[in-house]
């Protein structure tokens, strides 16, 4: 009977290794920021794409997905699937994700992901930039199927590579397309609102003041996209720059768009609080026509990085300005 037990085991062996060998022969693959085409391998409940790592079988329909990136998750919810866990800068998600992600897991932001807690999570799909979680590669296969996305410099791109990897690229393409749609009609309004004033747009951080270039994500979105005016002689070569309070008087717009790092922040309640009550800040332009408009930064953390950001920045925006 041993005997028996064991030849039937070995044939069982040899059976599985041939259909795997199988498989792999005839599945083509997809390529995720690539082609997005299905293997002809794929089944109704699994389907095969090509990544940086090769082919991986993932679920057609993934139900429990991890996202390993800060973006990430609004990314995927973008695309109408809600994540089971998340990485997460601050304590709170903001208002846009708050009822939708009131069951998703909050696992904070490390340099190396939390493995028991994406463990305990059962995910079936995890997905991550290759720049942050290549090295961790290994480990989270093992936990579930793992797909690394190329590193981009537009979020569309991120979008459509994750559109690509969940079977959603037209969804992906009309999330880009609805936001053009919305940022044209904000730019026209606010034509007819702020007209050629200029506009300054800086954030509050602990250690630090920061004004954005218009060619910086944020800067972007605010001078490119809406179309407000940026202040004159910002240097075109830095995205950023951190600025002292004696120096921002210099700029002097006619509006700016003020953002708070973290309002749970001591040390940014306390930096901005120092700055307003300075006459410096209480003579610049803006201030004293009270066009300093003031935004909160968990509801403004991934603006020019995520299209639900940026939808729910235009509506902020544009009600700041009709005040």
């Amino acid at each position: 009977m041993k005997q028996q037990r064991s030849l039937i085991t070995g044939l069982i062996i040899v059976l599985l290794v041939m259909l795997s060998t199988a498989c792999g022969t005839d599945n083509a693959g997809n390529t995720a920021g690539n082609s997005g085409k299905t293997s002809e391998g794929a089944t109704a409940e699994q389907r095969v794409i090509t990544t940086l790592k090769g082919d991986i079988s993932t679920p057609t329909e993934p139900k429990r997905v991890i996202g390993l990136s800060v973006v990430y998750p609004e990314l995927l919810y973008a695309l109408g699937v809600t994540p089971i866990a998340v990485q997460n800068y601050h304590p709170d998600f903001p208002s846009y994700l708050k009822e939708p992600f009131k069951d998703t897991l909050k696992m904070g932001v490390a340099q190396v992901p939390n493995f028991e807690e994406i463990l305990a999570s059962e995910p079936d799909l995890i997905i991550a930039p290759t720049w942050w979680s290549d090295k961790d590669y290994a480990q989270l296969s093992k936990i579930a199927p793992t797909v690394l996305l190329p590193q981009r410099d537009d979020w569309r791109d991120e979008l459509r590579d994750i559109g690509e990897v969940l079977g959603k690229v037209e969804q992906a393409k009309k999330v880009i397309q609805d936001l053009q749609t919305k940022e044209a009609e904000a730019k026209e309004k606010l034509q007819s609102l702020v007209g050629d004033e200029s506009v300054m747009y800086m954030m509050i951080m602990a250690k630090e003041i920061v004004i954005y270039g218009e060619n910086s994500d944020r800067g972007n979105f605010i001078h490119k996209k809406l179309g407000l005016k940026p202040i004159k002689d910002y240097p075109q070569g830095e995205l950023s720059r951190s600025i002292s309070l004696e120096k921002i008087p210099e700029y002097n717009p006619d509006h700016i768009i003020l953002q708070l790092d973290d309002e749970s922040s001591e040390e940014v309640r306390n930096r901005s609080e120092e700055m307003m009550n300075s006459s410096l800040w209480k003579n610049m332009t803006a201030v004293k026509k009270n066009q300093v408009h003031i935004m909160g930064g968990k509801e403004w953390f991934s603006l020019g990085m995520s299209p639900l950001a940026d939808l729910n920045a235009i509506d902020d925006i544009v009600h700041a300005f009709e005040k």
